[in-house]
């Protein structure tokens, strides 16, 4: 039967009135003159500026503005004017937006950065292809949010609860004596990652979640352990390289990423898929697909037991690593032909060095084996390349060496074979806990010539360790060490060249019964604080048996 036309009409607006509006439009790219505007068609709409290439809004979900007003979301500092911004709709389901800088920007010269939507996700996926470093002096994408519909911003790192600023306008303090700076990363859902370790971090509201997806690392710098900043308060980060206690230079002309900035609804992102990139097609620069890729795999044996084994590759276009399985066997992701410096970890401590040829297609065999550490009278700490069990250890990466949660850095007699490996510092600092003394047993029969092994993981201010045994000390003090010229354990790091500092130590040195060590940072640089004075990190300190050399 013919319905009647009021009636029909009728209903039209009462559906109307009761269906809640729409929160997004279509999926799509519109020109709006000074921005283009990017629909998800799923929540997601973005707006990026034509003249800077900056994301200048975001709404998910006919929300609030998520994007900070004062500046926006961007490469480096931002690009500046000297951009050009292009839009495109690839086969009705994807959105490139590819910013392009040329050699008169006063940003970065010859930097390509893709933005790209798939229809129905709520992720804007990213790659990054740099022909120069940024003048700032690192690369990084900046997600700027407003914070207040961010409450659950990841506390180490979360500035807005500090008081003071207590280290070059970038370490800070509340007034509990506890510290908060971006250095100090995540910890929030799953801690500061190691690079090898990086899956996502972000920070969420009530029904909004933003999230980086660091995807893969191949491009960046500084292999599996470097650490460097993920978040500032609602400020979320990917950084590619920096001047962070960096030890490798930044690679260049090649692609980073792809990444994602992951939207939600608050709950952590699911896995995000990068495959689909390659298969649509989109011309990055830089891309290098699946079938143009080779790999290494092996059996990597000799890492002492309770470490984990890690297989590390690295030339001057690309990085990868490789855990070491539980019966040995290890095998890399596809990486890029080329040659490649082969490490294997113990820990984070490289033992043993190599290099591997990969070509396309192919699977590159390599098998790796460590020599084991020498017997030790006494062995404060482990051969891995970190500070983990050290006093305060465990916290370096989250907090500055000043937080009431630390314990005391004070100068420590510490007792080999009977105390604990957490009473001896993580840290030595000259102008904070020096000296450090050891005392250790000797029977007569172990009166000989000893080695002594004090390995670090990073230095600050030239130092190196000068020791005394007894009433005996070397002849000329150690050599420094090439490190990074930039802070390290006040900035959420121990990561630097892992060095062995050896010193052969005469018989005479020492005596039956109760010996004495005692180490000092040495350095020719000058101390700029408590904190910032000639130090180290600690590795391990071993005393060799005599039968060692």
């Amino acid at each position: 039967m013919k319905a009647h036309r009021p009636f029909t009409a009728l209903i039209f607006l009462i559906a109307a009135i009761f269906t809640p509006m729409r929160a997004m439009g279509a999926f799509g790219l519109e020109d709006k003159g000074k921005v283009l505007v990017v629909d998800s068609g799923a929540g997601l709409v973005f707006h990026v500026d034509k003249t800077t290439g900056d994301i200048v809004s975001i709404r998910f979900k006919g929300g609030a503005e998520l994007q900070e007003s004062k500046k926006g979301s961007h490469i480096a500092s931002g690009l500046g004017s000297a951009t050009k911004v292009t839009g495109a709709l690839i086969g009705g389901n994807v959105v490139k937006v590819t910013l392009a800088t040329n050699e008169s920007n006063g940003a970065v010269k010859g930097l390509t950065h893709y933005l790209i939507v798939r229809k129905g996700v709520n992720n804007i996926f990213m790659a990054t292809f740099p022909r120069a470093e940024p003048l700032v002096g690192e690369l990084r994408w900046i997600t700027r949010l407003e914070k207040q519909p961010f409450p659950n911003s990841p506390e180490p790192s979360n500035i807005r609860v500090t008081t003071k600023t207590i280290e070059s306008k970038d370490v800070f303090r509340r007034d509990n004596g506890t510290t908060r700076s971006k250095y100090y990363g995540d910890a929030n859902s799953h801690g500061k990652d190691r690079a090898m370790d990086m899956t996502y971090c972000g920070v969420s509201g009530n029904g909004v979640g933003v999230w980086m997806v660091y995807g893969t690392r191949e491009s960046s710098s500084d292999g599996p352990f470097h650490r460097d900043i993920q978040n500032q308060t609602t400020e979320v980060y990917n950084y590619m390289n920096s001047g962070h206690n960096m030890t490798e230079p930044p690679r260049l002309n090649v692609l980073h990423g792809p990444y994602a900035l992951a939207f939600t609804n608050g709950q952590p992102p699911t896995p995000v898929d990068f495959s689909w990139i390659e298969a649509a097609h989109l011309d990055l620069i830089g891309l290098v697909p699946a079938s143009q890729r080779g790999s290494v795999n092996g059996i990597a044996s000799g890492v002492a037991a309770g470490s984990q084994g890690v297989v590390g590759f690295s030339n001057m276009t690309a990085q990868y690593w490789a855990v070491v399985a539980v019966n040995g066997t290890y095998i890399s992701p596809l990486m890029k032909p080329g040659i490649y410096d082969v490490k294997l970890y113990q820990g984070e401590l490289a033992v043993v060095t190599g290099t591997a040829t990969v070509s396309a297609g192919t699977k590159t065999k390599l098998d790796l084996a460590a020599t084991p550490f020498p017997p030790a009278i006494f062995k404060i700490g482990e051969w891995d390349g970190t500070p983990a069990k050290f006093l305060n250890g465990d916290k370096i990466v989250t907090m500055h060496p000043s937080d009431t949660r630390m314990s005391p850095w004070v100068p420590v007699t510490f007792k080999a074979g009977v105390d604990p490996v957490g009473k001896f510092p993580a840290i030595q600092m000259r102008k904070a806990n020096s000296p450090a003394t050891i005392q250790f047993q000797l029977t007569q029969e172990q009166i000989a010539d000893h080695v002594l092994r004090i390995g670090i993981t990073c230095a600050y201010g030239g130092a190196r360790p000068s020791i005394n045994v007894n009433a005996w000390s070397p002849s000329k003090p150690p050599e420094g060490t090439e490190q990074p010229r930039s802070r390290s354990f006040t900035i959420g790091t121990y990561r630097g060249n892992n060095a062995l500092f050896t010193y052969e130590i005469p018989a005479s040195a020492f005596v039956k019964g109760q010996n004495t060590l005692t180490i000092s940072p040495a350095s020719g640089s000058s101390d700029l604080g408590q904190w910032l004075s000639a130090g180290w990190v600690y590795d391990a300190i071993q005393l060799d048996a005599a039968s060692a050399k």
